[in-house]
């Protein structure tokens, strides 16, 4: 979605994006040069292996469950909750089920 399609108004997170099996789906909903805003969905069992990043992150889940590690260290993030990403830090998640993510990637 281009910048330019987004509508204001309220809306409902995990309706903006749909799953498909056996894969991710992503749609970049903002971005800027010192950070973005990307909602994904994840069929059950896909991941985003380890990496690093220059941005500071927040994770939101909007439908579902994930496992996310930081720093090697596992946490379970379910619907309605969030998580922060240190920027530098090692990072990786899995799906636990089906699950809808927002990200929110701000440069410090």
């Amino acid at each position: 979605m281009e910048n330019s399609e987004l509508k204001t108004g309220a809306t409902v997170l995990k309706d903006q994006i749909e799953y498909q099996n056996g894969t991710i789906v992503s749609k970049q909903l903002i971005k800027k040069q010192n950070g973005n805003v990307t909602i994904f969905a994840f069929s059950k069992d896909e991941n985003l292996s380890e990496h690093t990043s220059p941005f500071e992150a927040m994770v939101f889940i909007a439908d579902g469950e994930m496992e996310i590690k930081i720093g090697g260290v596992p946490h379970t993030v379910k619907k309605d909750e969030m998580i922060m990403l240190p920027a530098g830090v090692p990072h990786g998640l899995v799906a636990l089920t089906d699950a809808k993510m927002m990200l929110i990637m701000i440069k410090g």
